[in-house]
């Protein structure tokens, strides 16, 4: 993932944001507590997370959700899913596991949410194969929608299918640099039950908030190859601990790397201190071995 790539990671402050007062307003509405947590990479393929899979390995899913309890399915944004692969997808992999479908790109780049009832009909129509395994859908918007096209968007959330849960990631910096701008889309998020993502990216820190519209953390961290991964990877953590403490209900947290192979490496690190700082048992990914696999 180059989105927010930089040249040298050291210059850039990664210091994550205050909380918006709104967050621990929306989580202490929370009643449930924690009640699930997935984490895992943007993609499956090989020759992406290299190192990863054993040699002999047959399917790739299979074997990924042996290590992995979910997936951001990157996928089905290229290329409207049909049913019939929602159910092989779903079908390969164990139960509890979770896809997070990014929507189609016709519907958020190509037609940029205007006349989009036809294909959001077909591609809601195809993710709800996926029934129990199904995490949340997501809309990334193109880097150039901006608040002039605001009316689109509010449409698009107002009339978005409610029993499939939506999460929404804002790219431009105008979202974000106007604070009456910013509280106009979160209340619309908040008022739709709608996920306002997180996107932790070093060469885009205009656009990282601490604005939860939902209870649900939904974060796309994007690493930098760079040591500091993993500092800023605890200082997350120390974020959503807080963020437990205060009601969070789901967290939904996928890890992208400019060299994808080092993803499986940052995720073990994170499930780790998870496991240890908040007494879960969440199977911490392994990097290949030797040993054929049967998948």
């Amino acid at each position: 993932m180059k989105f927010g790539q930089v040249a040298d990671p050291s210059q850039i402050d990664f210091t994550l944001p205050k909380d918006h007062p709104q967050t621990k307003f929306v989580l202490e509405q929370n009643k449930k507590g924690l009640e699930n947590i997935s984490i895992g990479c943007a993609k499956w393929n090989k020759t992406d997370l290299k190192g990863f899979y054993p040699k002999g390995t047959k399917d790739e899913l299979a074997y990924y959700a042996t290590q992995f309890n979910s997936v951001e399915l990157n996928a089905t944004f290229y290329r409207m899913p049909t049913a019939e692969q929602v159910r092989v997808w779903k079908e390969k992999t164990p139960p509890g596991f979770k896809f997070f479908p990014k929507i189609t790109n016709t519907i958020s780049h190509f037609r940029r949410l205007l006349d989009v009832t036809d294909v959001v009909t077909q591609f809601a129509s195809a993710v709800l194969n996926f029934d129990e395994k199904l995490g949340m859908v997501f809309l990334q918007l193109h880097d150039n929608f901006k608040p002039k096209d605001y009316e689109r968007l509010e449409k698009f959330v107002r009339e978005w299918p409610g029993e499939l849960p939506l999460a929404v990631e804002l790219r431009n910096a105008d979202w974000f640099a106007d604070e009456a701008v910013f509280n106009r889309v979160c209340e619309l998020f908040e008022m739709n039950n709608i996920t306002n993502i997180i996107v932790d990216t070093a060469g885009r820190r205009d656009m990282l908030h601490m604005r939860l519209t939902t209870p649900n953390a939904f974060i796309r961290y994007v690493g930098a190859n760079a040591e500091s991964d993993y500092q800023r990877l605890d200082d997350c953590l120390k974020r959503l601990t807080k963020w437990k403490k205060e009601g969070l209900q789901n967290l939904y947290f996928f890890v992208h790397q400019n060299i994808e192979k080092a993803s499986p490496l940052l995720s073990s690190h994170l499930i780790q201190n998870i496991n240890k700082e908040w007494k879960t048992a969440i199977h911490v990914p392994q990097l290949a071995d030797e040993k054929p696999t049967p998948f």
